[in-house]
């Protein structure tokens, strides 16, 4: 305490290593030496992070909306397995705003497998594109196909972005926190 009652704060170093959530995290991707395979590994790593907040969580609360919105875990998984089935698979999406709502038929279980099919398939995509300058699949009637290297990155920023409201939805329902 200082010289007037109040409390200083602790330095940033105790108060990082005084979270419990530091110890669950787990740190970024060691990939690849080459661009591909870096960018891949950073889109695994966040696919997975997301893929693993939906797992041990009950009924009704994963399909539950945690903010007014109503953006909820299933919704998440489900609507990024239809960007991936967009961007890396040329699949046309009708109503983007259906792909973030489970319906009463949607499992976790069968929501995540469509999700880890479509990664393998989008991951087939990928690997099979012998440079990130040729342009990434796209819908018929879409205009021009952005190259791969854009999609690998708009979709490290769309994953990782949903991963952070993931991440929230997650701690609002058990507590659970880090990756």
């Amino acid at each position: 305490m200082s010289g007037n009652g109040a409390q200083q704060p602790q330095p940033r170093s105790q108060r990082l290593s005084q979270s419990p959530s530091r110890a669950k995290d787990t740190g970024p991707p060691l990939t690849g030496a080459d661009e591909k395979a870096t960018l891949r590994g950073f889109l695994d790593y966040l696919r997975n992070a997301v893929a693993d907040k939906v797992e041990g969580v009950p009924e009704p609360q994963v399909r539950t909306g945690g903010v007014p919105s109503g953006t909820n875990l299933l919704g998440l998984v489900k609507h990024l397995a239809f960007v991936e089935r967009f961007y890396f698979l040329g699949e046309d999406v009708g109503d983007w705003r259906t792909t973030m709502r489970p319906s009463a038929e949607d499992t976790v279980d069968g929501v995540l497998a469509d999700y880890r099919k479509t990664v393998e398939r989008a991951n087939q995509v990928i690997d099979a594109c012998p440079d990130l300058t040729l342009p990434a699949p796209r819908p018929p009637r879409r205009g021009q196909a952005p190259s791969m290297r854009w999609v690998l990155v708009h979709m490290i920023e769309e994953t990782g972005r949903h991963a952070g409201h993931a991440d929230i939805l997650r701690e609002q329902i058990d507590g659970s926190t880090g990756r």
